[in-house]
């Protein structure tokens, strides 16, 4: 610990710190690059006066503390595409039924049921020079081809807004999308393309071709899609071709870490290139030929992965281990880890809000703190015994550095990681190992057919263990709410109890015992905060759904079938959002009352005419065939709502008579559930 540089945690913290005050607020980018550049100027002015007293002077430390708040800010706002003019959002004709718009394919991303989906940047808008980036939907057609990296497509559609989320605590997805910079996406079919282009023009596309060249030889050798989608995500990066069922046990057996390439994978690479190029060493340059041609490797291989947050950031922190290595230069795997995120965040602010990143960062930095403490409760004596101790002690550590955060993502706990992950990690060496081989024998066109069965009779049992400990539902808890206060004070008992470990002093027991006086607060006051009532029309493609909620009792009258009824999120998200203890399920009803509203339901019947009372809301469901107009005189209710079960044609005229007749209309699927509290 002598050599912790405590100075690169605090710049690096000042400027996680900017970014995160760039993404709460809504900053002018001029106000905030003048800024930067005035505080900055002021720095250089006191460290030229100051010149060897400037590290004992606290007014230097706060002005270099702001100085990276501010290059945090700018760092975030400058990424922002939309600030540029030529933006396709600043290029907008909202007289246009139909924009024309040309783009350059850039990403493959994971298909749905309908739709093959692809992140690609905007060359012309409008027969306008643009830029920035779109998620472009291509229904599925068993004729068409997947797109390449960097083809050029022309097309004539109109860009639409991505869905914000339409109920309670469902994902934002648009969200997700904006901080990639993707604003607005198109519904495509494959004859509305025109390729423009197909040249390859960016270390992307021909990172995308080798997978797609890597692919075909495979296939040729003879392995199946199971084995293929295995070998994509261990080795290349892609996990868009896993079958869902597969991706799910990995998922519930607690080892989905290894399908996403990170620091486990990029050490082993590492490993394997310092066996390989150990003759330079002999050459009188070698000890800097080396570490050079490495580095460059480990980062051809991050473009071969994708360049995802955990790739990234693997390789970011095994580089400067490379060099330090090379170099004969000390280190500190905390310093080490800190630079790396640094760099990362100086160029890509955007990861820090990137699970995969968090996740990532906090795994090692609990496996570098906490495994040397769990290790040293046991010496066994059996040299086999200790490897398998070793193994389990990290598992262990690293679920101390993930849990917190992957309860607040996932809200599932793998209760038996421990043993699927003491099975497989001592094979994931091996199956990196023979994988990389296996590779480039298919390449090279001389890999034998006995390799083939090997390596796939390997990731066929690989997939059979993770399925096997994935069937323990019971030791799979789901569901499980916590909020990004309990992550906090979670994180605070973690650290203050190493640190009391270590320093065994009064100070670090006093704060362990602060910490959880607080995290047992934050428990009550979610408690006390979740005794309120709710009545929800939520929004559920093709069908009605209507929750009346009581503290920790929710009650849902519905009309789906009872797979649907398994499967739901809306549900799901919702219970776990509001922490509901008990669900009560029952048929819809015509006539609701909650508190002192009555809300009338009307459904494919269209039945009203016996209705004696005046309803304060009319809830439209199943698509009924009714004279809007009567019902409102008739009734004349406050507001009209029309869930995702009716025909958009209906609620299209339905919209027009409330608007005639200047009564609120609530559309579900536009915007969103409708909550009264």
């Amino acid at each position: 610990m002598k050599l912790l540089n405590f100075t690169i945690i605090k710049l690096t913290s000042c400027l996680a710190l900017g970014i995160l005050v760039a993404d709460y607020f809504e900053l002018d980018f001029n106000l905030v690059l003048s800024s930067t550049i005035a505080v900055a100027f002021i720095l250089s002015i006191y460290w030229f006066f100051l010149k060897s007293k400037f590290d004992k002077n606290i007014y230097f430390g706060i002005l270099t503390y702001f100085t990276l708040i501010g290059i945090g800010t700018l760092a975030y706002t400058i990424q922002d595409e939309t600030l540029n003019t030529n933006h396709y959002t600043n290029l907008s004709d909202s007289k246009r039924a139909f924009e024309s718009v040309t783009f350059q394919i850039k990403k493959r991303l994971k298909p749905d049921a309908y739709n093959n989906k692809y992140i690609v940047t905007v060359n012309s808008y409008n027969s306008k020079e643009a830029s920035g980036k779109l998620l472009i939907n291509i229904q599925k057609d068993s004729l068409a081809k997947t797109l390449n990296v960097d083809d050029v497509f022309f097309t004539s559609a109109s860009l639409q807004k991505i869905q914000k989320p339409l109920n309670p605590h469902q994902f934002d997805y648009a969200k997700y999308l904006e901080l990639k910079q993707v604003y607005r996406q198109l519904y495509l079919k494959p004859s509305e393309l025109l390729l423009v282009s197909d040249s390859k023009s960016t270390i992307y596309s021909f990172a995308d071709a080798l997978r797609k060249n890597i692919n075909s030889k495979l296939i040729e050798a003879g392995f199946k899609d199971e084995s293929l989608s295995i070998i994509n995500a261990l080795l290349l990066g892609q996990k868009q071709t896993i079958d869902k069922t597969i991706y799910n046990n990995y998922v519930n057996s607690g080892t989905i870490h290894i399908l996403a390439v990170s620091g486990l994978h990029v050490g082993i690479i590492l490993l394997i290139l310092n066996f390989i190029f150990q003759p330079l060493l002999y050459l009188k340059y070698g000890r800097f030929l080396r570490p050079f041609i490495i580095v460059i490797l480990l980062w051809c291989f991050a473009v071969i992965a994708g360049l995802s947050p955990s790739v990234t950031r693997a390789v970011a922190m095994f580089s400067i281990i490379s060099v330090a290595m090379h170099l004969k230069r000390p280190t500190n795997i905390y310093n080490t880890l800190v630079i790396s995120a640094f760099l990362i965040l100086l160029f890509k602010p955007t990861f820090l809000f990137e699970v995969g990143f968090q996740m990532s960062y906090l795994a090692v930095l609990g496996i570098v703190s906490v495994q040397p403490i769990i290790y040293k409760l046991w010496k066994p004596k059996s040299y086999v015994t200790d490897k398998f101790w070793q193994i389990f002690t990290v598992t262990l550590a690293a679920q101390a550095g993930v849990v917190p955060i992957s309860l607040f993502y996932f809200h599932q706990f793998p209760g038996l990681f421990f043993i699927s992950n003491l099975v497989v990690i001592p094979f994931l060496g091996l199956i990196l190992g023979f994988g990389i081989l296996i590779i480039i024998l298919a390449l090279l066109n001389i890999l034998p057919d006995f390799m083939v069965v090997a390596y796939s009779f390997i990731i066929d049992s690989l997939n059979g263990f993770i399925g096997w400990v994935a069937q323990f539902e019971d030791f799979l808890f789901r569901d499980i709410p916590f909020t990004l206060l309990q992550v906090i004070f979670a994180y605070l008992i973690v650290i203050a109890l190493v640190q009391v470990y270590k320093y065994r002093n009064f100070k670090w027991v006093t704060l362990s015992l602060i910490a959880v006086i607080g995290f047992q607060s934050v428990l009550f006051f979610n408690k006390y905060s979740n005794q309120n009532a709710a009545f929800v029309i939520f929004n559920k493609s093709r069908y009605s759904l209507i929750g009346q909620k009581h503290n920790s009792e929710l009650s849902i009258h519905h009309n789906l079938d009872s797979v649907k009824l398994k499967t739901d999120n809306v549900i799901k998200n919702y219970n776990v959002g509001e922490n509901i203890k008990h669900v009560k399920l029952d048929h819809l009803q015509s006539v609701y009352q909650y508190k002192n509203n009555t809300i009338l339901v009307i459904d494919s019947l269209g039945i009203y005419n016996g209705v004696s009372f005046q309803p304060k809301y009319i809830l439209l469901r199943n698509s009924p065939k009714l004279n809007l107009n009567r019902v409102l005189d008739s009734l004349k209710p406050k507001e009209v709502i029309a869930d995702a079960s009716n025909y958009k044609s209906y609620i299209k005229r339905w919209k027009a008579t409330c608007k005639n007749k200047k009564i609120p209309f609530h559309q579900t699927s536009e915007k969103g559930a409708f909550i009264i509290e």
